[in-house]
């Protein structure tokens, strides 16, 4: 894999745009929300895609007004705002998805998002761990849990994940961002905290 083809499987499946991807996936999974009307998977959609990719792009782009902020964030310090706000609308999100009350795994999934945020802020004060495993990570988890949870084998959306993972691990060593411990530990946190919430709650 070339540093090029690198960059651009780090923009398509940034963290900021991993969860409406993966939402789109689980709703076409097998599970049994896939019968939910095309209103009421229109209007999940949309709630996932306002709160985990507008409205923290709106955030940093208001950041980078800033002339001491770096929009590439190299450090792990330069990420923590970011953070702070992606969990505030990651929580509205949850509180938007309260009106699905057919479907509560997926209040679920945004609330053990902000979880897997405010851990990911933790780490971030001392140590830089990878956020875009710790967003791939995440759809795993939430997909291995439903389908324990609801016994079914979304065997093509497991694989679908399962090699997403690896690009874009692959990815982000060949750019050089992290190393393998800071990937590994962004994919297991991620996994974790998405698989207990989804499981167990």
């Amino acid at each position: 894999m070339g540093k090029q083809l690198a960059k651009i499987i780090s923009i398509i499946f940034h963290p900021v745009l991993v969860p409406t991807i993966g939402m789109f996936l689980l709703l076409h999974s097998g599970f049994y929300f896939e019968l939910l009307l095309w209103e009421a998977k229109r209007f999940i959609l949309l709630v996932v895609f306002f709160t985990t990719c507008i409205l923290p792009m709106l955030s940093v782009a208001v950041l980078s007004l800033n002339p001491n902020f770096n929009v590439s964030m190299p450090t792990s310090r330069d990420r923590l705002i970011p953070l702070l706000s992606a969990s505030v609308f990651y929580y509205l999100g949850f509180i938007l998805l309260k009106k699905v009350q057919a479907v509560p795994e997926f209040k679920l999934f945004m609330l053990a998002s902000v979880l897997v945020i405010i851990a990911l802020l933790v780490i971030s004060l001392k140590w830089k761990i990878s956020n875009h495993m710790a967003a791939i990570g995440s759809l795993s988890g939430a997909l291995f849990a439903l389908a324990f949870r609801n016994g079914v084998n979304p065997v093509y959306s497991i694989l679908i994940v399962v090699l997403l993972a690896g690009l874009i691990g692959t990815a982000r060593l060949i750019l050089g961002k992290h190393n393998l411990l800071q990937l590994i530990a962004g994919y297991g946190l991620g996994f974790i905290v998405l698989y207990l919430v989804i499981y167990f709650v």
